[in-house]
């Protein structure tokens, strides 16, 4: 991964273990913004999204003055629930791809990881059927019971977890890497925390008051 400057502000401490950190921007107009830093407190990547968007397009730079891409996520269709989203590096290489599980994530969000031949590597599935249940339809519940996303293989073993903050105003979500798999790119884990960042934030209420954006 590109060494990208040190940020200039104040970057948000997680608890002990967690790789990275991706942070919402608020007062951004017509779109959204959100930073991510490392378990050094250094701004390793930024994004800032375009509102109104029929087809989902996330680029994500290596700092703010948006001069060296790091990845962009697109997806393939115009809004669809149950999108894929393919993993871009620069050079226009595909290093894999995110689907949503359409129907199924109505209750309970999940997620197929897929590596660049389209073979399955991993899922993604928040905590609990009961929480994701409370988040949706208790009001407030998103911002009393932040959202916990686990990363798991075929088998079920837990290849990382992202986790969302307590926070009002601010979202928050905390990366921990905690296996390693050669079939699994660690751009790939840092990117499915960007979707769940953009995409669950934007739809479910993301635990932070939006101001602007």
């Amino acid at each position: 991964m590109p060494t990208p400057p040190t940020a200039v502000h104040p970057a948000p401490t997680g608890p002990a273990g967690e790789r990275y950190t991706i942070r919402r921007k608020i007062f951004v107009l017509f779109g959204a913004s959100f930073e991510i830093f490392d378990d050094q407190r250094q701004l390793v990547g930024f994004c800032r999204q375009k509102a109104f968007k029929l087809k989902e397009d996330i680029q994500i730079w290596t700092d703010s003055s948006m001069s060296g891409e790091l990845m962009r996520i697109r997806a393939r269709s115009i809004i669809d629930f149950a999108a894929t989203y393919d993993l871009l590096l620069p050079d226009g290489i595909v290093l894999g791809s995110i689907r949503r599980k359409g129907l199924s994530s109505i209750i309970r969000d999940q997620w197929l990881v897929f590596d660049r031949d389209g073979r399955e590597i991993a899922q993604v599935r928040e905590d609990s059927t009961g929480m994701a249940l409370v988040r949706r339809f208790l009001p407030l519940g998103n911002v009393l019971f932040p959202s916990v996303y686990h990363l798991v293989d075929s088998s079920g073993r837990e290849l990382a977890v992202y986790r969302q903050h307590f926070n009002v105003f601010v979202f928050r979500l905390g990366i921990t890497i905690k296996a390693e798999d050669d079939r699994l790119d660690e751009l790939l884990i840092l990117a499915t925390g960007c979707l769940l960042a953009a995409i669950e934030g934007r739809q479910g209420g993301d635990g932070g008051i939006m101001l602007g954006d």
